[in-house]
């Protein structure tokens, strides 16, 4: 696996970097094209979900623990070793700050919403199974139903595996992490496998109460434990300094978008290995993860148009990914520039706790977080299980729960063999190796998806047929006036 990773990294790191803007423009296209109206089931469906709650989902199901853990980790990072020039001043702290709203915006809401679009058009709309393979209907045809559509659900189901056991490994070390900052529980690994087992017996429970209970249930939780969390540190950061760093990042990520999303560095060794242990490896990262939240996201997402569902999974995400980086990464920058606190020393799943006791009532913020990681934690392990019930029962709309069991407790012992072999070393290994396969079926989708919505548009020279309410204006206007 380290030999594959190292391949696929210096081999096909623009693979990756074009894969991902390409999904980042086939996004915008839909938003503005004909295709926007386009609903996501039948013209008279309704959406299953209030806006809020969908919302919710959304984030519970994407980037939960990932913008706990790196929330402070990642920034600090950037800013003690940027991409370009030297570290810890003015302008790294900026780098610090626009690499990371490349890692976790546009891009990587982008890979979502197309593999989610994809498996709700045709789930939906066209009444196909909820599987990857049958998105590629309209290019392979009945070839889905044979080996290249099993060997394409296989690609799929492995990538999910290895995309959520990594996040699972993540929070089990961040909840480790904590306890043991605030507390004297050891940092050790037989300390998170116990965790892993107590959130295994949580989230299998709630799987079985299904989709409109457990998951929906705790993905609210998720979102208010957020809100107040972002709030109470929003109020007791330094804030003007940190939303004067948002505004500015913002639009410096913004204008150099285009060129900081294509960057390979191949004159500078040291630069291009930056690159690829952090840019190329999200992106491989967020395909891998595609067919989990993908599925999830679509399950839930019957009823909506094109535009409005593409709209919503790529840029209110984004826009609430980059506030949060600001706020809690801008902070420790903050103090790291104007104190010299050297959060960098600390660990990844530690920093967060370090930031907190710069502040007034950090005990606070350290069990909110504690609570946050935990719920987070549950909430992507039982949607996980829930997704590779529907990927393994022929896209079946709700998995037995016998089969969520099942996948619960193979997605937990995944978790356990790859902490054991390397940590986030080994995760990262699995999620690259993965993702290279799976990149390849999600541009054919995209590619599938507009051959299917051409089939809908209405024909060159046709009129379209006038809808009720303009029916009724014309019939108002011939009426003679008295």
């Amino acid at each position: 696996m380290d030999v594959a990773k190292s391949f696929f990294l210096v081999r096909f790191g623009w693979f990756y970097q074009l894969s991902a803007t390409f999904f980042l423009i086939f996004a915008l296209y839909l938003i503005f094209s004909k295709y926007g109206k386009i609903k996501l089931g039948k013209d008279e469906d309704k959406p299953d979900f209030s806006r809020p709650t969908w919302f919710a989902l959304l984030f519970s199901a994407g980037m939960g623990i990932g913008l706990l853990f790196f929330g402070v980790s990642e920034p600090i990072s950037h800013f003690t070793t940027p991409p370009l020039g030297e570290g810890g001043t003015s302008a790294a702290a900026k780098q610090a700050l626009v690499y990371t709203y490349l890692h976790w915006g546009f891009h990587a809401w982008a890979i979502y919403a197309t593999i989610a679009l994809g498996l709700a058009y045709f789930k939906f709309r066209k009444q196909l199974p909820g599987l990857m393979s049958a998105t590629l209907y309209p290019i392979l045809g009945d070839k889905v139903k044979g080996p290249i559509g099993v060997f394409i659900d296989v690609v799929a189901v492995f990538a999910t595996i290895f995309g959520v056991a990594a996040s699972l490994g993540l929070g089990a070390q961040q909840i480790n992490g904590g306890l043991s900052y605030l507390t004297n529980i050891p940092n050790t690994f037989q300390t998170q496998l116990i965790i892993i087992i107590i959130v295994t017996v949580l989230f299998t429970l709630s799987a079985t109460t299904g989709l409109q209970k457990g998951i929906k249930w705790l993905s609210n939780a998720n979102l208010g434990l957020a809100t107040l969390l972002f709030i109470a540190f929003l109020i007791l950061c330094p804030t003007v300094f940190v939303l004067d760093l948002f505004v500015t990042t913002l639009g410096s990520y913004i204008q150099n978008l285009p060129s900081i999303g294509l960057r390979l560095a191949p004159f500078n060794k040291e630069n291009a290995a930056w690159v690829q242990n952090w840019t190329i490896f999200y992106w491989a990262w967020w395909i891998a993860w595609a067919p989990f939240v993908g599925t999830f996201i679509a399950r839930v997402s019957k009823g909506r148009t094109v535009r409005e569902f593409v709209i919503a999974v790529l840029v209110i995400p984004t826009i609430v990914c980059c506030v949060w980086f600001a706020v809690f990464g801008g902070t420790a920058i903050y103090f790291d520039y104007n104190t010299g606190t050297n959060i960098a020393a600390q660990s990844l799943e530690t920093a967060i706790f370090f930031v907190f006791e710069q502040l007034p009532f950090s005990g606070f913020l350290s069990i909110i977080t504690l609570l946050l990681i935990s719920t987070f934690f549950i909430t992507s392990a039982d949607s996980a299980t829930f997704v590779l019930g529907m990927q393994t029962t022929n896209g079946g709309l709700n998995p037995p729960n016998r089969v969520k069991f099942v996948w619960g407790i193979i997605l937990t012992l995944s978790a356990i063999v790859l902490m054991a072999s390397g940590g986030l070393n080994a995760m990262q290994t699995a999620i690259i190796v993965s993702a290279f396969p799976l990149a390849i079926v999600l541009i054919l989708m995209a590619f599938s998806m507009v051959k299917s919505f051409q089939s809908e548009a209405p024909e060159k020279g046709r009129v379209p047929e006038k809808t009720k309410k303009e029916k009724a204006v014309d019939q108002r206007k011939m009426r003679p006036t008295t």
